[in-house]
């Protein structure tokens, strides 16, 4: 027998690991299975281990490493998270965070039963789709809506519906991928509608639809570039154009805002984003936006429009696959009272960010500053950009004020901070620009500053 092959006979069996103490009070958190392969784990790290040339560990070794590997492997993987990017709404990190009523709301009706689908004032069965339809009519001005679970969801809906079989046409310049490979033309094919492109990628006239009009045609279709823009020589088709047109020729006009919004950007020194009011006002028959974008709330997608079409949404099969449930329906509702109430920009979390003064800014950084100074750390104050994100407002920014981290020369570099500070509990993300660390206290909430600043103390002091 080897050497080796005699030392990894030293090691302590599960059984006797099992009679340890630590064991114990392992099996008090876990049950007796998981404790067990848990332990059967770390024998067979311990082995990997010493193969490569580590010494005998000890049985309080092991249980440690059996109590960390339990920790690891039943940690959620979802997890919650600073958002010091300065990115507002940050697909990454689940786009827009909810106001305080929307979560109030989601406990509500998630602790026990609602009235999800029971109309209480005549005791009989009732429709999920009321909470949420005479919400957006009021808000909006359309005839009817419909709310669903994303608005690539909407998309496939309205075409499934409304054009199965038939004829779409949209602008070359608009059959657009989004993020996560969500690509207009695929849509069209999966909800068995035709695409017909009209124009060009750069220019397309009200003549390139009008011409390509048939007897097949079910649907004019304009869609949001979302997260690109086209400048120079072009030219598009306006809603107006489209709208008369389809009046013209019987021909139903769907707008895909993408994000959406129900306020007016430029207050916030953004360009001009077509609000759904304004498309519903045009007349378009059919506008669909998302919920967790421009308008602050839960994933969703919203439908809103004539009420012809928005029955025949309703009463399409696709229409239950790609339901809200209750806690989505209680999020959206409360979020929709805040527009209507006039208070979306001081509760909703999106609009209160976009509504930040920089001098706000700037004050709550110099007091992290202040904080992470003493902690040991160096850091400054810098001129910066904030980002609206999720495809909203392409190329738009905010002006910021930033929390610069600077490297000293025994302390660890800004992309080992930027890592230790994503492990901690909540995860803190920040951003790197030239090998500097930059955190944007635009887009973290103001509770959260003595967390971040506590986090940076500890991680670029360890």
């Amino acid at each position: 027998m080897t050497e080796a092959a005699d030392t990894l006979r030293q090691l302590p069996s599960v059984d006797r690991l099992l009679r340890e103490p630590a064991s114990e009070q392992l099996a008090g958190r876990y049950s007796h299975e998981l404790v067990v392969q848990a332990l059967r784990d770390a024998m067979g790290d311990a082995r990997a281990a010493m193969r490569a040339g580590a010494p005998l560990p000890d049985a309080d070794a092991i249980l440690r490493a059996a109590g960390a590997l339990l920790e690891r492997s039943l940690r959620p993987s979802l997890r919650p998270a600073i958002n010091a990017t300065g990115v507002i709404i940050h697909t990454n990190l689940g786009r827009a965070p909810l106001s305080e009523d929307a979560l109030q709301a989601i406990r509500e009706v998630a602790i026990g039963y609602s009235n999800l689908e029971y109309r209480l004032e005549e005791g009989v069965r009732g429709s999920r789709h009321e909470h949420v339809s005479g919400l957006l009519q009021r808000i909006t001005g359309a005839e009817d809506a419909i709310a669903v679970n994303n608005n690539a969801a909407a998309v496939l809906l309205i075409l499934s519906a409304l054009a199965q079989g038939r004829e779409v046409i949209v602008s070359r310049g608009q059959a657009v991928e989004i993020g996560g490979g969500f690509r207009i033309p695929d849509v069209l094919r999966q909800s068995g509608a035709r695409l017909v492109e009209v124009g060009t990628t750069n220019r397309t006239y009200i003549r390139d639809y009008e011409a390509a009009i048939t007897e097949d045609t079910a649907i004019l279709l304009h869609v949001h570039p979302s997260n690109f823009r086209v400048e120079g020589f072009v030219h598009s088709a306006s809603i107006d154009e489209l709208v008369a047109l389809g009046r013209q020729k019987g021909v139903a006009v769907v707008d895909d805002l993408g994000s959406g919004t129900l306020l007016d950007t430029t207050r916030y020194g953004l360009q001009h984003e077509p609000t759904v009011q304004e498309r519903i006002e045009a007349g378009v028959d059919l506008v669909c936006f998302s919920g967790d974008k421009l308008l602050g709330g839960p994933q969703a997608g919203l439908i809103a429009g004539k009420a012809e079409y928005i029955e025949r949404l309703r009463r399409h099969p696709l229409a239950r696959a790609i339901r809200v449930d209750k806690m989505a329906i209680a999020a959206l509702t409360a979020t929709l009272r805040h527009y209507i109430l006039g208070e979306a920009e001081q509760k909703v979390p999106v609009w209160r960010m976009m509504a930040m003064p920089v001098g706000e800014i700037e004050a709550r950084a110099t007091r992290v500053l202040r904080r992470i100074r003493k902690g040991g750390l160096q850091a400054e104050l810098v001129a910066g950009l904030s980002t609206v994100g999720g495809g909203s407002l392409p190329g738009e920014t905010l002006p910021t004020r930033l929390i610069a981290i600077v490297s000293g020369q025994d302390g660890p570099a800004p992309m080992e901070i930027a890592s230790r500070l994503r492990q901690m509990v909540p995860a803190l993300v920040a951003r790197l620009e030239k090998e500097q660390l930059l955190l944007d206290l635009r887009t973290v909430q103001p509770e959260e500053d003595r967390t971040l600043a506590n986090h940076l103390i500890v991680v670029a002091g360890k």
